[in-house]
């Protein structure tokens, strides 16, 4: 136990360079932004890649871990293949410290078992759809942040530092209807998935519980958008609002849900 411990606090510490990297006098993404960068990336991959070594856990720090750890490797690709995502730092990495924090503080929180009734490759499927989503709605979700924030500095005319740091409105809202196109597609995958794990478990196809219906909401929330701006071209507050919705909806199907019954309800 004292092992994990130690372990997962090096993995939070390693992640405390990324979320600062923005206080750099010069910033950029060069030697020193990938080093860093790599090393929080190294260290939640890590952790997460030993907790779930033995098996899946349940438990509300192992799924913010893994959460963590995807949606780095996430923005690894795109910073690497975009020229404007990993202006993105200075807002998405001190989040992922919080969540990080959150883990730590609840690591000893008690999990639930997995149905045994399930087969291994519909619950990996079904997982891996899950954590990919949740890691790229993240991102959007920052993108649609950044939009906000620097609508609102370009109404004041009044930029600040850390706006300056930002991709401008435009890159945010490309980079987040990519985001969310995507999520919608493997988000569908989890659902489906979910309906045929449902089946195998008790003969049901709909069991609307509470991860079950946020989940589904998201789903909704995130193709209208798409809908919306395909037809009318709704962007940038407007949009952004229905981003950070979808992401709350999801963040309440994920781990909202595991933190009321594993930390709240134990």
């Amino acid at each position: 136990m004292l092992r994990g411990m130690l372990f997962n606090v090096a993995a939070l510490v390693a992640l405390v360079p990324a979320a600062l990297l923005h206080l750099r006098s010069r910033g950029g993404r060069d030697l020193v932004f990938w080093a860093v960068l790599g090393v929080a990336t190294a260290g939640a991959l890590s952790w997460a890649v030993t907790l779930f070594a033995a098996g899946w856990h349940t438990g509300l720090s192992a799924a913010l871990w893994v959460s963590i750890s995807t949606s780095l490797v996430v923005f690894v690709v795109l910073a690497a293949a975009s020229a404007q995502a990993w202006r993105l730092t200075p807002l998405l990495l001190p989040y992922l410290l919080l969540l990080a924090v959150v883990a730590t503080v609840w690591a000893q929180a008690p999990e639930r078992p997995l149905p045994e009734a399930v087969p291994p490759a519909w619950l990996i499927v079904h997982i891996v759809a899950s954590v990919l989503t949740y890691a790229l709605l993240t991102i959007a979700a920052v993108s649609a942040l950044a939009v906000v924030l620097q609508e609102r500095a370009l109404k004041r005319k009044k930029p600040g530092d850390l706006t300056r740091l930002l991709p401008s409105v435009a890159d945010c809202e490309e980079l987040q209807l990519r985001l969310l196109a995507a999520g919608e597609l493997v988000l569908g995958a989890g659902l489906l998935t979910g309906v045929a794990t449902q089946y195998v478990i008790d003969g049901r196809l709909f069991a609307f519980g509470h991860k079950t219906l946020f989940a589904a909401l998201a789903f909704v929330v995130i193709g209208l958008l798409l809908i919306a701006h395909q037809r009318t071209g709704v962007r940038g507050r407007r949009a952004a609002r229905f981003v950070l919705l979808a992401y709350l909806l999801l963040t309440l199907a994920y781990p909202g849900v595991k933190f009321v019954t594993d930390v709240l309800l134990a």
